[in-house]
């Protein structure tokens, strides 16, 4: 369970930091479902990890991250069915 849960970690840390790069360099946009996907999977990914480890800040911050980027993705389909 601790190794499926550190390659949890790593993949979300991985994800985050790569959505954030993609958008610094204009390969992906803000308003993407790449890029809110991304940061999906990748705040629940560390927050797993995180719990396991019980660092309940860094729980709750990743949920949120998560929570975030899954609303975000709700607008996007919302505004793409009004198109």
């Amino acid at each position: 369970m601790i190794l499926v849960t550190q390659i949890l970690g790593w993949t979300g840390a991985f994800l985050i930091l790569l959505a954030y790069y993609l958008l610094s360099i204009k390969k992906i946009r803000g308003d993407s479902i790449r890029y809110h996907a991304m940061n999906l999977f990748g705040g629940f990914g560390i927050a797993s990890n995180s719990f396991i480890q019980n660092a309940w800040p860094s729980v709750f911050i990743n949920v949120m991250w998560a929570l975030i980027a899954a609303f975000a993705l709700i607008e996007i389909q919302k505004q793409n069915k009004n198109t």
